[in-house]
């Protein structure tokens, strides 16, 4: 689905904002205080973030590259998500955050004690919960803006 966009708007502003006044503001806030006030390291929390925008399939979120005052992850980085099971560019902690985001998407039912071993060994209570808000957000939003439409009606900025 495409939803209309009026001439001359911001996709993303009128639908999130203009649209749904109550709802989309709220939700914008959310999506933008994972960037603003996540403590992740940047290789994780773009693991996780590249294989949620992977598998929804988010056009605007899979070019899309945090960045950290001035640093963003390597080329060939998201190469290496999709990859996250066999690569050699990654350390336990971005492996699981690639694993874990994967997971949540795709079989939440399936993270098993195994799994929560793995992950509490490398993690701590209050970073698995923050990865999670992050993910949860990363699914919902970037799957909405597919959806209906709006990644592909927004671009990057270039330089």
């Amino acid at each position: 689905m495409n939803i209309e966009i009026p001439e001359g708007k911001d996709p993303i502003q009128y639908v999130w904002g203009e649209m749904v006044p109550g709802i989309g503001p709220a939700a914008s806030n959310l999506s933008l205080a994972v960037y603003a006030h996540t403590t992740l390291g940047l290789r994780e929390f773009e693991a996780a973030r590249l294989r949620v925008a992977q598998l929804n399939g988010c056009l605007f979120c899979l070019d899309w590259r945090t960045d950290r005052d001035g640093e963003k992850v390597e080329e060939g980085f998201a190469d290496a998500v999709t990859e996250w099971r066999t690569t050699g560019a990654f350390d336990d902690r971005t492996r699981l955050a690639a694993e874990y985001a994967e997971r949540y998407v795709l079989d939440h039912h399936g993270l098993d004690e195994d799994f929560w071993t793995r992950m509490s060994a490398c993690y701590t209570q209050a970073e698995i919960v923050e990865l999670s808000m992050c993910i949860g957000s990363w699914l919902a939003f970037g799957r909405l803006n597919r959806v209906l439409g709006l990644d592909a009606m927004c671009v990057l900025p270039r330089p």
